[in-house]
């Protein structure tokens, strides 16, 4: 007999909701075979059995939301007598799913925090690379698992069951747990009441002290925005957990990571002396177009050679320097949130296979086919907002990456050139910038600009055709 448990799905990826099952109880299942689909604000996923047996107790129904790490289902030989589904009211009290503890003894964060869907790493998360989204309004709709009618709330001090997620975010935000009445089964706090109680507790007007008039308004606390109530006029739009964990995520990377920020400008007509001659070509083998972003990609991975601390992370009291390069680009999907995907040993591969990567991950980001691991892990991220039409972005750091770098667009633009005989003369090229958001706890400023530099270089002098 052997206890199946919601799998870790990305490193930044804390809960999940088991969307379907694909066996019932009392069904054979082989090992490998798909046993049930969870949803996270990042992907969607088919979970496959790790043992072959008899699924003899399902603990979590679908449309539930449970932690990393709960024990969901039981599978069995074949002579293990099958249990009862799990009720919302029994799953309440299972002391396998959840976790009891005062609120004022929560517990420590962990070592490397979460990431934006992300764009979270959310993560996430990427990622992510878009500005931080606000915290939903008290008046937004705010979906919950049904349940029976919520119980009243605690008393302030007193201990409550919460599932580790739901303390941690508790905590995180100091919120007062006598305050958050659930709706989960029994009365129990969900995540969704939690961030909208985040919500009413951001939209709330701070109470200003009394002022004369020799004295100035007190400023309103950081982090309280301004109330904001929905007139006739207004429609409002629930935020989809991917557009909550960006914003949650986001705020954590800005808040933990003394950001700097660099730009180069770069002369693309090297690279287009390959690019446009092979284009068609190049379309016709791959089936896709040769952009500028897999040239880039390359010269970062090789830069990165010369410059190792940028692909690195900050612990305690120390700078750990990954020896490969996983490398992270960020996908927008659909104007829905933005996504990270992984090229794995990216160090390894050329500009074709690159490209290849590249192509394939995009495409199966938009239509969420991609597997946790594939979102999760890197070690250095490129957002392309230059194919939005972005000339300069200054994009957000994904913990517990160093850096992130935004290919902005390339435009035609007058430059000046050296002539045969040692002159100069002004010439029309296409120009971009490539900025880069940095962890300055990482390095100082000039590492930051010579590893720039380093890049501009690669792209403005390398002959390119072989890499095609």
């Amino acid at each position: 007999m052997a206890e199946i448990t919601l799998p870790q799905l990305g490193e930044t990826v804390t809960e999940g909701t088991i969307t379907r099952w694909f066996k019932k109880i009392g069904d054979t299942v082989a090992a490998d075979e798909p046993l049930f689909e969870v949803s996270t604000d990042k992907v969607d996923t088919e979970v496959p059995s790790p043992i072959a047996g008899v699924l003899t107790e399902i603990r979590v129904p679908e449309g539930d939301t449970v932690a990393v790490g709960t024990v969901i289902a039981v599978v069995g030989d074949a002579s293990s007598a099958p249990a009862p589904v799990a009720t919302p009211s029994a799953q309440a009290s299972e002391p396998e799913t959840r976790t009891s503890a005062k609120v004022s003894e929560p517990e420590p964060a962990p070592a490397v925090a979460p990431v934006a869907p992300a764009v979270a790493q959310a993560a996430p998360v990427a990622a992510t690379t878009a500005p931080a989204a606000p915290a939903p309004q008290a008046a937004a709709p705010v979906a919950a698992v049904p349940a029976p009618a919520p119980t009243a709330p605690a008393a302030p001090g007193s201990s409550v069951v919460l599932s580790p997620v739901v303390r941690k975010l508790i905590a995180e935000n100091g919120l007062d747990v006598s305050r958050i009445q659930g709706t989960g089964p029994g009365g129990r706090i969900t995540r969704d009441d939690v961030m909208a109680a985040i919500g009413r507790q951001g939209s709330a007007p701070a109470v200003a002290p009394a002022t004369t008039a020799s004295t100035a308004p007190a400023a309103a606390p950081r982090g309280v925005a301004p109330r904001v109530v929905a007139g006739n006029r207004d429609e409002v739009v629930a935020l989809s957990k991917i557009r909550q964990a960006t914003g949650i995520h986001t705020l954590m990377s800005k808040d933990a990571i003394p950001a700097a920020f660099s730009v180069v400008e770069v002369d693309f007509a090297n690279v287009d002396s390959t690019r446009l001659r092979l284009k068609e070509e190049f379309k016709t083998a791959e089936g896709f177009s040769l952009t500028y972003l897999p040239f880039i990609a390359r010269a970062v991975v090789d830069a990165i050679k010369e410059f190792p601390h940028m692909n690195s992370s900050v612990g305690e009291s120390e700078l750990i320097i990954h020896k490969y390069v996983d490398l992270g680009i960020a996908i927008d999907l659909d104007y829905q949130g933005l996504l990270a995907p992984v090229i794995r040993d990216a160090d390894e591969k050329r500009l074709r296979a690159i490209s290849r990567e590249v192509n394939d991950l995009a495409v199966r980001a938009r239509s969420r086919q991609l597997s946790p691991m594939e979102i999760s892990g890197g070690t250095f991220t490129i957002t392309n907002n230059g194919s939005s039409g972005s000339v300069l972005t200054m994009p957000i750091i994904i913990q517990p990456q160093v850096a992130i770098l935004s290919t902005d667009a390339v435009k035609k633009k007058p430059v000046v050139i050296e002539i045969p005989g040692g002159g100069e003369s002004i010439a029309i090229h296409p120009v971009g910038n490539l900025a880069m958001a940095w962890d300055h706890r990482a390095f100082d400023g000039a590492y930051a600009a010579n590893f720039l530099v380093k890049v501009k270089t690669i792209l403005e002098t390398r002959d390119w055709s072989s890499e095609v």
